[in-house]
């Protein structure tokens, strides 16, 4: 709490240092869910969950404004657990250590779970603030998003009061949100063979690090590093030179995590050993030079070691190698509709080998149900070349952006008074629950904002601090604005 007890707002900073003390990855975050319950009941607020964990709260309006139209301000639960490599951190059981750097809040050496900790803090901090005007509130807090939406596909119908929801999962500060992409998984299962590593082969781990990462969504166009793409480039190109055997190959940890890490296992004969050293070198120089513009650490390290599988045959190691180097990886293509917004895109995410099978993780996002279709299809069509299973699902619809928006033109209206600049109307690549909640609220009129939050889903995540005041002033200046009802 000391890093973040001289912050203003005060309130919302109070809560998010709650937050980060207490640990909530993806599918680990009942112990959070479970202190705001007894929180908000102590508080005297009526709160509930519904079958899959969602935490509803709501408080009355203050004097005066009861009849005004009810808000639900929605964040979720979960943060996407990434570290460094040199970083001891069990996001299971360590909390988030949180530094203040100029004008950044950052965390040591992982994630900092601004997304969607901060506005998950700024819900809790409308309902813990008196001084504040509003209407009705309610509090919606979903479960588990980052890794499939959970909370989102099970909330159901009449259960919200509200005719607006605000969602705060957003990460510009001075940009509205009218829209986002929808997505889908796709899992490439590919069967592998074995045979004896030959004789006189001695065996290496090779390590690709340093790489950023990213959100797979609001990242996917700045041109990043993929560590799953340049490995397996570097396998296409130099395998057979070197005369390797491929023993395993592991890559990235979250489908909508842009890879940072890749490791593969070789085995190559005792004599070729400087060659790898130098063919490795020489390949680093290389991307090193495509990429200087976006990355600046990448490592790709050597080191002699032991390996309890075998190699796998020619033709697994081919097919395996050129099916990862055959995926299309970032921008699939810009929208027509909307200037400067990524339409599809893919994430070769997560890659994992087992002793009779390797697994490909990918991430498909679009703001069109047939660009998600289309690169479903083009997956399915290039796993039937390798010799592997494709299999989508997970899919989850994007939201419409609809220009006429009350909700999003008082907001536009209420920056302009508070900050005299006109925001940006946006509709953004990642994906937000606001798609599917449509489905049991189809007449609710949402809008997203947020503090401004880099490197989303990456060790690099920060939060600006100045960012995260000017957002709870229009939060709260628009919760002050909300209209009658009809």
């Amino acid at each position: 709490m000391s890093d973040l007890a001289h912050l203003s707002p005060q309130h919302l900073w109070q809560h998010f240092a709650k937050i980060c003390s207490i640990p909530h990855p993806s599918k680990h975050e009942e112990a959070l869910a479970q202190y705001i319950v007894n929180w908000a009941k102590e508080k005297k607020f009526h709160v509930e969950r519904d079958a899959v964990g969602n935490i509803l709260i709501r408080k009355p309006a203050t004097a005066g404004m009861e009849n005004r139209q009810s808000v639900v301000l929605q964040a979720h639960l979960d943060m996407v657990p990434q570290k460094n490599n040199d970083t001891e951190h069990d996001f299971t059981k360590d909390p988030i250590q949180t530094y203040v750097d100029g004008q950044w809040l950052k965390a040591r050496g992982t994630t900092l779970g601004a997304d969607n900790g901060v506005g998950m803090a700024s819900a809790l901090a409308v309902l813990s603030d008196d001084s504040l005007s509003h209407g009705p509130i309610e509090v919606l807090l979903t479960m588990t998003e980052e890794t499939g939406m959970d909370g989102a596909f099970g909330l159901q119908p009449n259960w919200l009061q509200s005719e607006i929801l605000i969602n705060t999962d957003s990460e510009t500060e001075g940009e509205i949100y009218m829209g986002c992409a929808g997505g889908i998984d796709c899992i490439t299962d590919l069967a592998l063979n074995r045979e004896a590593v030959p004789n006189g082969h001695q065996t290496f781990k090779l390590s690709l690090k340093g790489l950023k990462g990213g959100h797979s969504g609001c990242d996917i166009h700045l041109g990043l590093g993929n560590a799953n793409k340049l490995m397996a480039r570097f396998l296409f190109a130099h395998a057979a030179e070197l005369q390797a055997r491929l023993l395993s190959f592991n890559g990235g940890t979250l489908r909508n995590a842009i890879p940072r890490e890749a490791s593969v296992v070789l085995s190559l004969p005792a004599a070729q050993a400087e060659l790898l050293k130098k063919t490795c070198a020489d390949f680093l120089s290389e991307i090193n030079h495509e990429l200087e513009a976006v990355e600046k650490n990448m490592a790709l390290l050597v080191e002699p070691c032991e390996c309890g599988f075998q190699a796998l045959t020619a033709d697994s190691q081919s097919r395996l190698i050129s099916l990862i180097n055959a995926s299309t990886n970032g921008v699939i293509r810009m929208s027509d509709s909307v200037k400067g917004v990524v339409e599809t895109s893919l994430n070769v995410g997560v890659v994992t080998t087992e002793q009779d099978s390797a697994q490909i993780l990918y991430l498909i996002r679009s703001l069109t149900d047939s660009g998600k279709q289309y690169v479903v299809e083009m997956l399915t069509s290039l796993g039937e070349l390798a010799g592997a299973k494709v299999n989508a699902k997970g899919s989850y619809p994007g939201w419409q952006p609809n220009p006429e928006s009350p909700v999003m033109n008082l907001v536009s209206e209420s920056y302009k008074k508070l900050f005299d600049t006109t925001p940006h109307i946006m509709v953004i690549h990642a994906g937000l629950e606001c798609g599917l909640f449509k489905h049991p609220y189809p007449k609710m009129d949402m809008v997203s904002i947020g503090p401004t939050i880099t490197g989303a889903h990456s060790p690099d995540e920060q939060v600006h601090i100045a960012s995260v005041g000017r957002y709870w002033q229009l939060l709260t200046q628009v919760l002050k604005s909300i209209p009658e009802r009809n």
